[in-house]
């Protein structure tokens, strides 16, 4: 590496932490070497003007995130922060990421459909009965009740992370409503746009043909295998944090954007009022939570959702996208179990390994934790987007003493995972690359056949030394590109 390239690399350095760009000499890995070369050519003013165009497009293009603070009545849009250095992943890498994936939602789906139906997986003892029935995404509405083509998670996002010997591990499997796909073809447009030589030159896996596959799976779903069906996506509204994803999707796929408003139930079915009257509607891709889409099945005051919704659904008369009751898998102590699963269902071994997880209802893991907690990550089991976390080695005492008694009054409430030394990948700041811990969301979409969207979201802790990534929590993202040679 010459001295005017070492400059811009001045902020590494050797830390016991994989980085996807540099070998622990600094030596540039060799499917990284024309993007280092790309960035390393160019002059600090012209990286600020190239942050500065991309942000300027991003606020154009309405690409946004609601940050809530804590005052619920002052919400916060702002753009995401998009970070213009590629995460390349080799050919070889990705076949194994997507062969785990494969392998992994094939599992959790035949997990949730064992749950309502015959509960194999808990008859024979390999997930106590308590963990189903206390589970908070548990939803005894879907017992017995048969989806279309048998397929729960039509849309899935497992996080995955890499450790400090270059090892992926899965971190959190996402099933419910996932979001962050606006974000990934948003960040690919304007890379391929702003980098066009650098893109055309790296012979990126195209994504575009995932959106195609992601209609051909919602349309799959269809009763009586309708060849048209009529779809919507089914929003809570405008100040949804997501919203922009929302009507990113609808305007793509060619779908209806919709709100619960927007739809009526009569004689067991769903229809869309529009100016053509009522047209009846075949499928629903919700991005709305279990307990707000049937006031008269969950949640009794919701106003978002559509009444009467489930007897349609019961009656086959329309299909939900994910399920219902989907959440009972992406619980983060059923997590604990999802390489049970594998083994369970498929008869094989898992691809790719969990993060190792303690069940705090287990008298001796819990005893450990609570000794250690000081070196653990502890997470709540029904939260997300970085909420209800303790991440030990950064926690003060307080907060350490504050879970230790939340932990003893409710241990299964909580699990504990080892503190994982993420990966690290350079971003720009001030002109100059400095290193920045991320991890990576992989998107899997379930219909006639399974599909992983080559690449994903790669989210980063803009923050120094921190491991939070989610954007809910002022994390960043990165185009993230999977090499086809």
């Amino acid at each position: 590496m010459s001295m005017a390239m070492k400059s811009q690399f001045d902020p590494y350095d050797s830390q016991s932490f994989y980085d996807e760009m540099f070998d622990n000499d600094l030596n540039v890995r060799p499917h990284y070497e024309s993007v280092h070369r790309t960035f390393a050519r160019m002059k600090p003013p012209e990286l600020t003007a190239r942050h500065t165009t991309i942000q300027q497009r991003m606020l154009e293009e309405g690409i946004t995130f609601t940050l809530y603070t804590q005052n619920q009545n002052e919400p916060l849009e702002r753009t995401i922060p998009f970070d213009y250095i590629p995460r390349i992943i080799p050919k070889l890498e990705w076949e194994s990421i997507e062969r785990g994936m494969k392998q992994r939602v094939k599992a959790l789906n035949a997990f949730i459909h064992d749950v309502y139906h015959e509960q194999r997986i808990v008859n024979d003892g390999i997930i106590p009965r308590q963990m189903i029935i206390a589970n908070k995404y548990f939803r005894p509405e879907m017992a017995g009740l048969q989806v279309p083509q048998n397929v729960y998670m039509t849309a899935s996002g497992i996080d995955l992370i890499k450790d400090e010997k270059g090892r992926y591990f899965v971190l959190e499997d996402n099933l419910r409503t996932p979001s962050g796909f606006s974000y990934l073809y948003k960040g690919r447009s304007l890379m391929s746009e702003l980098f066009s030589d650098l893109y055309l030159n790296s012979a990126v896996a195209d994504i575009e043909r995932s959106l195609n596959v992601f209609l051909s799976s919602l349309r799959s779903l269809a009763p009586s295998g309708k060849s048209n069906p009529l779809i919507v996506l089914l929003t809570p509204g405008a100040y949804n944090s997501a919203y922009f994803e929302h009507a990113f999707l609808a305007q793509q796929m060619g779908i209806h954007l919709v709100e619960g408003r927007d739809l009526v139930y009569k004689d067991h079915k769903i229809y869309l009022r529009d100016l053509r009257g009522l047209r009846q509607v075949d499928v629903i891709y919700r991005r709305l939570d279990d307990e707000y889409l049937d006031p008269l099945a969950f949640q009794a005051d919701s106003l978002l959702g559509i009444p009467g919704l489930m007897n349609a659904y019961r009656a086959g008369n329309v299909a939900i996208a994910n399920a219902p009751g989907t959440g009972v898998a992406d619980d983060k102590a059923i997590y604990a179990y999802v390489p049970d699963m594998v083994r369970y269902y498929l008869g094989e071994e898992p691809i790719l390994h969990n993060v190792p997880t303690y069940i705090l209802s287990r008298k001796e893991e819990r005893e450990y934790v609570l000794d250690n907690l000081d070196q653990l990550v502890v997470k709540e089991t029904s939260l997300s987007g970085g909420y209800g976390m303790l991440i030990g080695p950064a926690a003060s005492t307080k907060e350490i003493n504050a879970f230790a008694d939340a932990i003893r009054r409710d241990p299964g409430r909580y699990i504990a995972q080892t503190t994982m030394k993420l990966s690290r990948a350079p971003v720009m700041l001030g002109g100059a690359m400095q290193p920045r811990h991320i991890d990576l969301r992989v998107f899997v979409l379930m219909g006639a056949q399974t599909h992983v969207i080559p690449g994903g979201l790669t989210r980063v802790a803009l923050q120094e030394g921190s491991l939070v990534v989610n954007s809910s929590q002022g994390g960043g993202v990165k185009d993230t590109w999977v090499l086809n040679r």
